[in-house]
């Protein structure tokens, strides 16, 4: 049986090279003065068959070829939060195999019932580049809040409870917060939650006791669509999508030339005035990526067989100047 670190077959070795001349063209080389912040779905991120293609009969579907595509966009950042990782670890076992003991990780446990689709978050971070600073916490509602909530507020605890991490980079502290907002069969369905999210961030920082608490929230909001009712709950508290981020495909699934019906799920935002705003961090750069060129050339799998192996959600990411 072949392992995650074993050199992969010939095909696989030239799929995985072009993969990289993609992303060194595509995202920016780590630096002394920037911080690179990825956020990603990864469809149901669970367990591993290891074999460098999954047959027919084979479960999961996910292989080592596939993993191996996603340990080489993962490796690109300096911390990425990963939304549906489930409670089986065995690809993120290899993945941190792979890696090394120069990168680290921090989770919350599984997501205990059907709502919440058995999933926990993730934050994978390269030690060289950041360490975790002290904060780690899954944000909860006071119960007096959900008890006075309005009728279209959010009367009970996220299915998902959003998780903050604190992160140091040389002297300079930011907190993510990551999460995977509530699939509902409409957007209707997930506005309390992306209302509560939005209130919680705002009191947050208005509770900072100063200024360079550099806070953001990145994950799978859910949202439909750029100027929806969803959008406009998420950034009705002052959180900001940088331009950078703005008219991109979010999934394998989008066309990146009719854009007006694609989803709108992935997001990096932050406030850009006040306590909580950005304070010796500078973006310059950012996007998503689409790995679809790079995986599986010529083996004949669909767009849904590359999303259970790889994932169908796109990598996006912010490089900030520090």
């Amino acid at each position: 049986m072949p392992n995650i670190t074993d050199d992969p077959p010939v095909d696989v070795q030239n799929r995985l090279a072009a993969l990289r001349d993609a992303l060194d063209s595509q995202i920016p080389a780590k630096s002394d003065n920037n911080l690179l912040i990825s956020t990603w779905n990864i469809r149901s991120f669970s367990s591993l068959t290891r074999k460098w293609l999954a047959d027919a009969n084979d479960t999961p579907k996910r292989d080592l070829q596939g993993l191996r595509s996603i340990i080489e966009i993962l490796r690109r950042f300096d911390v990425i939060a990963i939304q549906e990782v489930k409670g089986n670890l065995r690809a993120l076992r290899d993945t941190i195999r792979f890696l090394g003991d120069d990168w680290g990780f921090l989770m919350t446990d599984v997501n205990i019932g059907d709502a919440g689709n058995y999933e926990r978050f993730l934050f994978l971070f390269d030690r060289n580049r950041v360490k975790p600073s002290g904060l780690a916490a899954e944000i909860v509602i006071p119960p007096e809040d959900l008890e006075n909530a309005g009728p279209d507020e959010l009367r009970r605890q996220f299915v998902r409870p959003p998780y903050a991490v604190s992160f140091l980079r040389k002297d300079m502290t930011f907190v993510l917060v990551t999460l995977h907002v509530l699939f509902g069969d409409n957007e209707a369905q997930r506005l309390p939650e992306l209302q509560g999210i939005a209130n919680w961030m705002r009191n947050w920082a208005r509770r900072t006791n100063r200024f360079g608490q550099n806070l953001l929230a990145l994950g799978d909001f859910n949202i439909d669509r750029q100027g929806s009712a969803g959008f406009q709950a998420f950034t009705s508290s002052g959180l900001t999508v940088p331009n950078q981020l703005l008219n991109l495909p979010r999934t394998i699934f989008d066309d990146p030339d009719d854009l007006d019906d694609d989803k709108f799920y992935d997001q990096i935002a932050w406030f850009n005035t006040g306590r909580g705003g950005l304070t010796n961090m500078t973006p310059v750069s950012g996007g998503n990526f689409d790995f679809m060129p790079f995986v599986y050339n010529q083996v004949g799998l669909s767009r849904t067989s590359i999303s259970f192996r790889v994932s169908d959600h796109l990598p996006l990411w912010m490089e900030f100047e520090i």
